[in-house]
């Protein structure tokens, strides 16, 4: 028996000293983390919601770390291209994805080139934004009433835009129609600004746009703001309704961007990571950018977004079965 146990012990030590070596390397690459420049991957356009957010957010992160952090487009598919792009990236927490609400509904609508769970560490959710529904400045609806009486009155002629197949602002109209009982077309774009940029000039009839590309041009007289997506009134908008208050029931759609790395890093550049961001979201000066367009700051812990981002992805893939939707 002492023989086997002493065996069984000495096989066991390699994997010790292997387990042992890999936390010390991580323990090492945390201890002078970030010592070079960090790269925050948005899988969106320049110019889109989360592009804006993750501008402001780098900014911070920059100040707080000392070290540049720079913002770089990867935009197409909803989001996955960029995605995938972090999934293959080295995890050592220089190439952070900043992704959007997309990323909890792309895993139940398409097949993507990783797995939204086991390739990636949920890191912090950063900010949430309510969306509002825009048209152009010359466009014949004022309000959220306005649309739902025309487009139930001529089925099929109106459109909607979204920045990609099964992104939020597709999956908040899609509701919209079922909820209020309209039939309006769907225009897929490849981000928000160009959807922005086609419905200013009024060839897309509406867009549930992120309030982070949005807010700017509503204020500007550049977008008419028909209704918001959340709950509440957005105090930067307090005259225009909420979707429930024009009459659709329990309607509460909110974006969000977050951060995450690729799996295989460490608990502790995760770590280090989660409290960059933290402490960029603190600062006055982040906190009254991001409020200018909109968004609440959240700032939340690694584990507390994991569970964010599990609980988002069931809640989608409910609304995907009930409605039927489905992206080529």
């Amino acid at each position: 028996m002492k023989k086997n146990r002493h065996a069984a012990l000495a096989a066991l030590r390699p994997l010790v000293a292997a387990i042992g070596m890999v936390s010390a390397l991580g323990v090492a690459q945390a201890a002078g983390y970030p010592d070079q420049p960090i790269t925050l991957v948005v899988p969106y356009s320049a110019g889109g919601g989360a592009d804006n957010a993750a501008r402001i957010i780098a900014q911070g992160m920059g100040e707080v770390a000392g070290q540049s952090v720079v913002v770089e487009n990867k935009g197409g598919a909803s989001g996955s291209i960029g995605a995938a792009f972090v999934s293959r990236s080295k995890p050592d927490g220089y190439t952070v994805l900043f992704d959007a609400s997309a990323f909890s509904i792309n895993p139940v609508l398409r097949k993507l080139p990783y797995d939204a769970k086991k390739d990636f560490v949920p890191v912090s959710q950063a900010v949430s934004v309510p969306n509002i529904l825009v048209a152009a400045p010359g466009s014949a609806f004022n309000n959220l009433p306005d649309f739902i009486k025309a487009a139930r009155a001529n089925p099929g002629k109106y459109t909607f835009a979204s920045y990609g197949p099964g992104s939020l602002a597709q999956m908040a109209a899609e509701l919209l129609k079922k909820d209020a009982d309209v039939n309006v077309v769907h225009v897929p774009y490849k981000g928000g600004a160009p959807a922005i940029v086609d419905v200013m000039g009024g060839q897309v009839d509406v867009y549930f746009a992120n309030a982070a590309s949005s807010l700017n041009y509503v204020s500007g007289g550049k977008l008419k703001a028909l209704a918001v997506s959340s709950a509440k009134r957005m105090p930067e908008l307090p005259n225009v309704a909420t979707v429930g208050e024009a009459g659709i029931k329990n309607f509460d759609v909110v974006e969000w961007n977050g951060l995450f790395l690729p799996a295989g890093a460490s608990p502790e550049v995760v770590a280090k990571l989660q409290d960059l961001v933290q402490k960029a979201l603190a600062r006055p000066d982040t906190r009254d950018k991001l409020a200018k367009l909109g968004l609440t700051p959240v700032g939340s812990s690694a584990a507390d977004f994991a569970k964010f981002v599990d609980a988002e992805q069931v809640r989608w893939a409910e609304v995907v079965k009930a409605n039927n939707i489905t992206v080529n």
